[in-house]
């Protein structure tokens, strides 16, 4: 074997090599162990991921802005194709709400685990007199609907609304209503797009969240799932985040249903989430 051999001979460089090897090894079986534990059907489709700031202001859309980046960054490591298909900005700083999508083999099973709300806890950089604040997120994970699935959206249950694109991103749009906004009047959800410059490619993307919020509405409706819809309905504020990140006094990221802990922020915040994810994985919280 390669290892007694650089063993024997004392090669460093044959040494690294297989030690290159067993790494690769490791994250391979850690992969196909993942994959293991995605085991529904929904767990296999890509994602629809919204962040919505919470309590908090300008310091919580920061925050929300902060979470979007953490999650693109992840999608990237995991090969995942990112697409944007709505966003307000904040009134200062960051991001109202924004939703976009994460396509690629089980993108909704690795990003199920962050629907919820996120803490943060941090020296603000709005405040001129450098007091410590705490902001809310709120995080929604849906799984795309597949086109075989029927979801039954009639033209009398929809009004479409076009209006022009603002804001970031829609100074090249903005000239034309190019932007669309559908709302489901059985239920009152209320779906927009405005990144595409073209108002048939605005539709398009916007209907393919309805389908999936509706979907997932009779989904739980169909499996009364009391508790989810409990969560759901939960106030972005104290007491009912999943995860929390503390940068001062301290620096610690917590996770709250599995209670695993990470001390490097900064890597967690660059979208290094694998350690969280497959601890949700591992909890009875991922069971289905």
């Amino acid at each position: 074997m390669l290892l007694d051999l650089a063993v024997e001979e004392e090669d460093q460089e044959a040494l690294k090599e297989v030690v290159r090897e067993l790494d690769r090894l490791q994250d391979t079986f850690r992969d196909w162990e993942l994959r293991l534990l995605l085991g529904t059907e929904e767990d296999q489709k890509n994602a629809i991921i919204t962040i919505h700031a919470g309590a908090g202001g300008t310091e919580a859309q920061d925050w929300a802005q902060i979470l979007l980046r953490m999650y693109l960054r992840y999608a990237e490591r995991q090969g995942f194709k990112t697409e944007t298909i709505d966003l307000l900005p904040g009134d200062e700083a960051g991001v109202k709400s924004v939703i976009f999508t994460a396509g690629g083999p089980y993108a909704y099973g690795y990003f199920k685990s962050e629907s919820g709300i996120h803490r943060l806890v941090r020296i603000s950089p709005f405040d001129a007199s450098g007091r410590r604040h705490t902001s809310f997120a709120a995080v929604q994970v849906l799984p795309e609907v597949d086109e075989r699935i029927q979801v039954d959206i009639q033209d009398k249950d929809l009004r479409i609304d076009t209006f022009r694109a603002s804001g970031p991103g829609g100074q090249h749009v903005n000239k034309t209503s190019s932007a669309v906004r559908l709302t489901h009047l059985p239920t009152g959800i209320v779906v927009s797009s405005q990144t595409e410059r073209s108002q048939h490619r605005n539709r398009e993307l916007a209907m393919k969240v309805l389908r999936a919020r509706l979907y997932d509405l009779e989904k739980r409706k169909r499996e009364e799932k009391k508790r989810e819809e409990q969560e759901a309905q939960k106030e972005i504020a104290w007491g009912s985040q999943i995860r929390s990140y503390v940068l001062q006094p301290y620096r610690l990221v917590k996770d709250h249903r599995t209670k695993h802990e990470e001390g490097n922020v900064d890597a967690v915040l660059d979208g290094d989430l694998d350690a969280f994810v497959e601890a949700f994985l591992l909890s009875p919280e991922a069971s289905p």
